[in-house]
């Protein structure tokens, strides 16, 4: 079977441990562990690749994604997630760079895929499926077992090398680091076709108990409440994107005494969201994490029952973290633990300047508290250097979301020939530009407070809800 960390016979090693029970529920619809353990092993059967050979998952949420990912770690492939939302030409990209053999979508997008493919292989799990199942192909702990593609937020998207150990060490870390017991009824709406994804599956494959999941196809707030309602659902996972589109909801008139934990990260969490959703939703802690795709999407989380607001918790089990400056300072955030990348696709000298001496480079400004805990100061590409003074843009948009009449803010910096940088802002919400700029002055003062005000009917998005800054920085 190749290493002790092949994914795929953990996958048998955990049907076998918790036996066939209900696990996924889809359209209405439940799932047993071992109908979809089953079902991969028969789509494994029909993949018809070499392992080691790179396969796209392009669907939008559904059962067949886990299934589809099962299957390839079965026949000894790669997957390589992509987001449906992604524009054919990105896609187009990343068929090229990593020579991937198969492109697995669903019905709604085959058209599009097919555009995009120019002769990559396409197919949907239906007809992938065969009669008998595929033999886990054997595979070491260093070999591949996903190759993820950055978002591009600060550049051209890279290829993320993880392998079975990689994955493997991050479901053991998020199991035990987020661990209550009998807390077993998830709601899932963020999309599986991306790290997110491999790390929800990395994890249950550790479980201790059986927990069961209900899968949106994607996410919507009314709906969210009522599957969160109806199945009494106990924690959830969101960015802030959707917290925000919840708090439009009428959230008390939905019966939500079930839900213990709301799990948000990808993107920073603005403490008054956070506050204003405890608060709405009594009984609920919302735990703030930090991950990204070259840490196998897992670096810390705020341990249930050890929040502390505005910070994104403390480093998981087994995963170290180390601030580039003096104690209590802010300085980048190196990581080192068994969950960082084996490198970037075939980018040596990218993959020599992100990892050295074993510790991961993230790019991301922070600072460590007294206890351990990680505080998340700025994106170090994001930083605004105006006139000499460092402008970190999270502290901007939390003063500009003080006013009440800011729905969302971000915030980035524009070339000037006085200052090197000046700060500009851009906001949702029903407000004057010049009555924005003397709030923010009055509240940050000084170098920091936005000159620049743009009232826009929404800020641009990544597909998995971070602000997109460079469609910003384009705009000016």
């Amino acid at each position: 079977m190749g290493g002790a960390h092949n994914l795929a016979r953990l996958a048998e090693e955990t049907l076998e441990r918790h036996g066939d029970v209900p696990a996924l529920c889809f359209d209405g619809a439940w799932h047993t562990s071992g109908e979809l353990h089953e079902r991969a092993a028969r789509v494994a059967g029909g993949l018809d690749v070499a392992p080691g050979e790179r396969v796209v998952v392009l669907m939008e949420n559904q059962p067949d994604v886990g299934v589809v990912y099962h299957a390839a770690w079965r026949a000894g492939a790669v997957v390589t997630p992509v987001i449906f939302l992604l524009p054919p030409a990105e896609l187009r990209r990343i068929l090229v760079d990593s020579r991937a053999s198969l492109v697995v979508t669903s019905d709604t997008f085959r058209s599009t895929v097919e555009e995009a493919a120019d002769g990559t292989r396409v197919a949907t799990p239906d007809e992938l499926a065969a009669a008998d199942p595929g033999p886990i192909a054997p595979r070491d702990d260093g070999d591949l077992a996903a190759l993820i593609y950055t978002g591009g937020t600060t550049g051209r998207s890279k290829g993320v090398m993880l392998t079975h150990d990689n994955l493997w060490h991050a479901g053991r870390a998020g199991h035990d680091h987020g661990y209550v017991p009998g807390i077993s009824r998830g709601l899932t709406s963020l999309p599986l076709s991306h790290a997110f994804g491999l790390l929800v599956l990395a994890v249950g494959l550790h479980a201790r108990e059986p927990a069961t999941t209900v899968l949106m196809r994607w996410f919507d707030p009314a709906a969210w409440l009522e599957l969160a309602q109806e199945h009494r659902a106990q924690i959830s996972a969101v960015v802030p994107s959707m917290l925000q589109l919840l708090l439009a909801q009428p959230l008390e008139d939905y019966d939500l005494s079930e839900l213990r934990y709301v799990v948000s990260g990808a993107a920073p969490l603005p403490p008054e969201i956070a506050a204003a959703f405890e608060r709405r939703v009594p009984g609920v802690e919302l735990r703030e994490g930090y991950g990204l795709s070259e840490s196998t999407a897992i670096v810390s989380g705020n341990p249930p029952g050890g929040v502390r607001p505005g910070s994104v918790g403390v480093p998981v089990p087994g995963i170290e973290v180390r601030i580039d400056a003096p104690p209590g300072g802010v300085g980048e955030i190196c990581v080192r633990s068994p969950t960082v990348m084996a490198g970037y696709w075939e980018a040596p000298e990218a993959t020599a300047e992100a990892v050295r001496d074993g510790w991961l480079h993230t790019g991301d400004l922070g600072r460590l508290d007294e206890d351990g805990y990680l505080y998340i100061v700025d994106r170090a590409k994001d930083l605004i250097i105006r006139g000499g003074f460092n402008v970190f843009p999270r502290d901007v948009e939390e003063a500009l979301l003080e006013h009440p009449a800011v729905a969302s803010a971000a915030v980035v910096g524009r070339p000037d020939e006085a200052h090197g940088e000046e700060v500009v802002a851009f906001v949702t919400g029903d407000i004057a530009p010049d009555e924005l700029v003397a709030f923010a002055k009055q509240r940050i003062g000084g170098y920091k407070y936005p000159r620049e005000v743009h009232v826009v009917d929404a800020l641009p998005l990544t597909p998995i809800g971070k602000i997109d800054r460079n469609a910003l920085r384009t705009r000016l």
